[in-house]
């Protein structure tokens, strides 16, 4: 005799197959972020890199993956979301072997930026042929909260058994661990999900992708490089935004921008904006700079930095339901303010730790690991409800345009505030030297906490009523 229960039990196992296995092709790339934070001082150590050189492991992937994503959205509707993803797979396979045997800084960050080229098109892909395969609002809910959760997972995991491949057997093994991973993907994602691809053909705009890249890339690469040169700094900038201003102008004169400044007319838009960069800088950006912190403060490497950043990733994991929860019935505005209120005290707590204003060694050790709890948790409590608050708050008619832009705004963001952090730091550092960065982040998180005290009452309040 059939049991019903099971069989909607089974039915539901099946269906939620596509999402899973998208859900883990977006894992990969998460991952490979959050493992290589922790592998950077050996990395660095390996092929002589400074601070300069080491910020460009991370900028090389993160500068790609941006300018890449205004241009994949539009490939894959043209030729299909699942060669796209697959493609981008393979890209991203290939930028990771290379990245394993690089010799040396200019192979290292070449790979590295054909890894950000391969993930833009598998998150890409993914999003897309995840809204294709559940179109049931309920459905489609589930599926992305399940990319969340293995995203979260990826977060949280990624230093610590970053640490572990890192001080076992190698920092080139954490590239190497991208192979059996990838193939796997190759393998099932075309027995799982179906092709999809968009009736309408929407245009291309490489002159656009060519301005944005080159605007985030001078922009970086002036504030690495001219950080004893203030008017090298100031030239660069200045070029960096005239670059912005031009691509900005040219949005606005075609018919379907690929990156539409018009929706930065709403204040809501704005305020996220600046919450995105705050959260960027104030979290993302220093979690790539605490493993040589600790490393220069306490000592530690490879496995043991790895566990010790848990404090910092693992709320990225527990917290987000609970951020839904509390959105629900506090409102963005308060969630968001409480997030980078517990951001602020995070880094302002890190900055005196590398200071030694506290004293003694443990005093400097219990600092940093509340530094790291906090820093942890206003990110998990603002960074998965931004992306929400955009599809809520915008008119439908621009939540597909804003989407895209939170997601071009995060990254441009951490790459930029890896680059203003680094920028903090001398050749050499110790451990003092690290309160000046610390302290830029919670300049940052101010900026995010004045945005979300000033998101406009009706909107602020929208969700609690």
């Amino acid at each position: 005799m059939e049991n019903p229960e099971h069989d909607t039990q089974s039915r539901r196992l099946w269906c939620g197959l596509p999402a899973m296995v998208l859900g883990m092709a977006a894992f990969l790339t998460q991952f490979d972020v959050t493992a290589v934070v922790v592998a950077m001082p050996a990395i660095a150590a390996d092929l002589g890199f400074g601070v300069a050189a080491s910020a460009w492991v991370m900028d090389a992937y993160s500068l790609a993956f941006t300018g890449t994503l205004l241009a994949a959205g539009a490939l894959a509707d043209r030729y299909g979301r699942r060669r796209a993803l697959l493609g981008g797979n393979i890209v991203f396979l290939v930028g990771s072997i290379v990245c394993g045997v690089a010799a040396g800084g200019p192979m290292l960050w070449a790979a590295r930026a054909v890894q950000g080229v391969g993930a833009a098109f598998v998150i890409t892909g993914g999003i897309a042929l995840l809204a294709n395969t559940y179109v049931r609002p309920e459905e489609r809910a589930r599926a992305f909260g399940l990319m969340g959760v293995l995203s979260g997972i990826a977060m949280a995991l990624g230093p610590t058994l970053g640490g572990l491949v890192s001080s076992l057997i190698g920092w080139r093994y954490i590239f190497f661990a991208n192979i059996p991973l990838c193939s796997l993907a190759l393998l099932i994602v075309p027995l799982l999900v179906a092709e999809s691809r968009s009736p309408e053909r929407r245009p291309l705009d490489w002159s656009g992708v060519a301005l944005l890249t080159l605007a985030l890339g001078i922009a970086i690469e002036s504030l690495l490089t001219g950080r004893s040169t203030p008017a090298r700094v100031a030239v660069g900038l200045a070029a960096s935004a005239c670059l912005l201003a031009i691509f900005v102008l040219q949005q606005l004169r075609r018919p379907v921008p690929i990156f539409d400044p018009a929706v930065f007319g709403r204040p809501v838009m704005i305020c996220i904006s600046l919450l995105l960069f705050a959260v960027s800088v104030a979290y993302w950006a220093v979690l790539v700079y605490l493993p040589p912190f600790l490393n220069a403060a306490f000592g530690w490497t490879g496995s043991a930095v790895g566990i010790a950043l848990l404090p910092a990733t693992l709320p990225m994991l527990l917290l987000p339901p609970y951020g839904a929860r509390l959105v629900a019935c506090c409102g963005w505005g308060r969630v968001f303010a409480t997030a980078m209120v517990a951001a602020l005290a995070g880094d302002l707590i890190l900055a005196s730790a590398a200071s030694g204003w506290l004293g003694g060694a443990k005093a400097a050790l219990a600092a940093a690991a509340i530094g790291m709890l906090l820093i942890g948790f206003g990110a998990a409590l603002a960074h998965p409800q931004l992306s929400g608050a955009v599809v809520a708050l915008m008119p439908s008619a621009q939540a597909g345009m804003a989407s895209a832009v939170t997601v071009v705004m995060r990254q441009a963001g951490f790459a930029l505030g890896i680059a203003a952090l680094g920028a903090a730091l001398p050749d050499v550092a110790t451990a003092a030297s690290y309160a000046w960065p610390w302290l830029l982040a919670a300049l940052a998180a101010v900026g995010g906490l004045i945005a979300a005290l000033i998101l406009p009452p009706s909107i602020a309040d929208k969700s609690s009523g």
